[in-house]
């Protein structure tokens, strides 16, 4: 019988496993695709960055950058996340500098002009620009492909193609259903990202997660060199990067209705390219490649904040990044196995992730949602 089950094989769980079994706990990881990595996980634009206001989400990603910068698997590449300030939101990003630079991570106050150097925008509406030099991206099929080997290599079993279908309390253990069979273990983890609303509700629970859809749209390879860290204009949350010869470029719909719409939202990138035509001229000239454009789900909290740790006896949660979940695995996996062998997390504060803030009116601000 295995300590605890893992549900959902994408990245949070994935890293999760391997700190669990690296515990010496024994791990069954049940993934209802055939393969890992199939949600939000490989759907990331895969960007990485410390530059949050809140100072758990700021250490959340600070420390598992740290980590991906040690996994050669993770292809860390450090091209920076450049911010453009509208005046606007002046006070808010100082307050966030000075968060970030009283933790000791590294982000610059840069003018507007030292900004220009790194990628040509119109500098209309804005005040300064702030740089994570420590930010960047990441292979998050590599990475999640490590931490699942690492977690077999440790002992732990990873079933694919067998989704939970239900999950009860009894006698101190929990009953896990799938088509396959049936499972018991004293512990379930709950890894399940954008589905993990519907998951919960087959256990009898509401865990208010749900599915947001959002595009990411690629250009076709671009005419001119270029090497755009990912810089996104806070006044309208439009962002693009460099990819190879393509850039990539995307704007969250505050109108999308949450669940499971499939396929590209053409009309979207119409209001997505007046954002972006505004703030930055030379993609005028760019031609779009459809094929090359994807979209995925966007796992959603009421806050836009994850909710961690146990939410009844022998039941945690690990989801509801808001787009964030890649950037902050990896010290979530550290997490998820210290709550389970130490009955609380001990290296982060993990409370105001806790699932009861909802009920207690205890919402998390944090102002670096995109």
């Amino acid at each position: 019988m295995p300590d605890i089950v893992v549900v959902g094989a994408g990245i949070v769980g994935a890293a999760s496993a391997f700190r669990l079994a690296e515990a010496g706990l024994r791990v069954l990881v049940l993934e209802k695709e055939a393969t890992f990595a199939q949600g939000s996980t490989g759907r990331s634009a895969a960007g990485v960055r410390v530059q949050f206001s809140e100072p758990w989400n700021i250490l959340l990603s600070y420390h598992s950058i740290l980590e991906y910068q040690r996994i050669p698997e993770a292809g860390y590449r450090p091209i920076g996340y450049l911010f453009l300030v509208p005046e606007a939101l002046r006070e808010v990003q100082e307050e966030a500098l000075a968060t970030q630079r009283a933790l000791g991570v590294p982000v610059e106050k840069l003018t507007l002009e030292a900004a220009q150097a790194l990628v040509p925008f119109r500098e209309e509406g804005l005040a300064y620009a702030t740089f994570g030099p420590m930010d960047g991206i990441i292979d998050p099929h590599g990475v999640t492909a490590y931490y699942l080997r690492e977690a077999r290599r440790l002992g732990a079993e990873v079933r694919f193609s067998e989704p939970l279908l239900g999950a009860q309390r009894k006698g101190g253990v929990w009953w896990v259903v799938t088509p396959k069979g049936r499972y018991e273990a004293p512990f379930l983890l709950l890894c399940t990202g954008a589905w993990t609303g519907e998951v919960g509700r087959r256990l009898g629970l509401e865990i208010p997660i749900h599915p947001v859809r959002r595009m990411v749209y690629a250009t076709a390879p671009v005419p001119f060199p270029h090497a755009f860290p990912l810089t996104i204009d806070l006044a309208t949350g439009f962002y693009l990067r460099s990819e190879g010869p393509r850039v990539l470029l995307g704007r969250s719909n505050p109108a999308e209705p949450p669940g499971f719409a499939e396929g590209m939202d053409w009309e979207w990138l119409g209001p997505t390219l007046e954002a972006g035509l505004f703030r930055f001229p030379f993609l005028e000239g760019l031609a779009l490649d459809r094929k090359a454009s994807w979209w995925g789900y966007y796992e959603v909290t009421p806050d836009h904040n994850p909710i961690l740790g146990f939410v009844e006896e022998g039941l945690l949660v690990a989801a509801g990044f808001s787009g964030h979940g890649v950037q902050q695995a990896a010290m979530v996996g550290r997490l998820m196995a210290e709550e389970v062998v130490h009955g609380k997390a001990r290296s982060l504060d993990i409370t105001p992730f806790r699932l009861g803030r909802f009920r207690e009116g205890r919402f998390l601000k944090e102002k670096g949602i995109v």
